[in-house]
């Protein structure tokens, strides 16, 4: 009784004391005026794409027409020619000697020819003599024309307008007919080559435009189709030919999209989406009120994203302030 006699003062301060203080409830959460659009299915034309590599349209492997050690070289890699410039230099010393033979013979023949001819009129020599002299000045000027022609292909030429784009030989190598000596490229006109299974070859035709993405999408227009199939790939090559398009280099990777069949997508724009780690995220307007919503994306088409499951037909996705936003926040939809 002492003991409980003592505390009842205390429990009785204590009772009387001061209530105990809670913290004040958070403030409530601001509306945001955001943009929506109701998620709809759309129609798309669904592609098979295809490797291959960009290649110049008229490309040529330069050879020597005549066999002979190369002298010089006017041309080097990445440099550009016009038609007929010079390429490289042939030491031909065989060829020299007989263009200087048939001329030597030449010569000859028509000295025999004036001869023959002085002496036809005063008829001290046959008809006969005089055609065959006539017959020899003929073929030595045939002689010589072959001969010289033989020498001109110890210059080496441009076909065409290009780049010099390899070179197969050194100065002192010995070339021949047969024997890569430069490569060269027209790098204005460029196309696309790949090589496209039996499957989806139905899908391609002459004269139709098709997209091919390297560094950007350029549309492209198939110029051939081969007939046959590579034995070993089982694949058939087709070209598209591709416009000017600055930075385009030959050798670049790329893919043609071959369209296969129309089918409808669930698409929202890409600014919707976001990403956090590897979840990817929408706001839902739903209720007056912001829904974050998990999603899983598929293709990425221009400024828009396939999504593959997280959304239904028909729903209001937030395409704007979704930076500013939290799951749970009032939301005003700007008509």
């Amino acid at each position: 009784m002492k003991i409980l006699s003592r505390l009842l003062p205390v429990l009785l301060l204590t009772a009387c004391g001061k209530p105990e203080q809670y913290p004040a409830l958070s403030a409530p959460l601001p509306t945001v005026t955001v943009k929506a659009e109701a998620v709809k299915w759309s129609p798309h034309m669904a592609v098979e794409e295809a490797v291959g590599t960009v290649r110049s349209k008229q490309r040529a492997v330069v050879e020597a027409k005549v066999s002979g050690r190369v002298l010089e070289y006017t041309a080097t890699p990445g440099a550009m020619v016009k038609a007929g410039d010079l390429l490289a230099r042939l030491d031909v010393q065989e060829i020299q000697a007989k263009v200087d033979q048939a001329r030597a013979m030449l010569d000859q023949a028509k000295r025999d020819f004036d001869r023959q001819k002085q002496l036809i009129v005063s008829n001290a020599t046959t008809r006969q003599e005089f055609d065959a002299t006539d017959a020899r000045v003929k073929i030595g000027t045939g002689a010589v024309s072959e001969a010289e022609t033989m020498m001109s292909y110890a210059k080496v030429t441009a076909p065409f307008d290009g780049v010099v784009t390899r070179k197969f030989a050194d100065v002192g190598d010995l070339a021949m007919p047969g024997k890569p000596l430069l490569e060269i490229e027209a790098p204005t006109s460029l196309r696309f080559e790949a090589d496209l299974p039996e499957a989806i070859l139905d899908r391609v035709k002459l004269g139709e435009k098709m997209s091919v993405r390297l560094a950007k999408v350029i549309e492209g227009t198939v110029s051939e189709i081969s007939p046959v199939a590579d034995p070993v790939s089982r694949t058939f090559n087709v070209k598209l030919d591709l416009p000017p398009t600055d930075g385009l280099r030959t050798g670049q990777f790329g893919r043609v999209l071959v369209p296969v069949a129309e089918v409808k997508l669930l698409l929202v724009p890409q600014s919707a989406v976001l990403k956090r780690g590897q979840m990817e995220l929408v706001f839902v307007a739903k209720d007056g009120k912001a829904a974050l919503r998990l999603v899983k994306t598929g293709k990425e088409l221009e400024d828009r994203v396939e999504v593959l499951s997280g959304l239904e037909e028909g729903e209001q996705i937030i395409v704007s302030e979704i930076a500013k936003l939290t799951d749970g926040q009032p939301v005003t939809i700007q008509p």
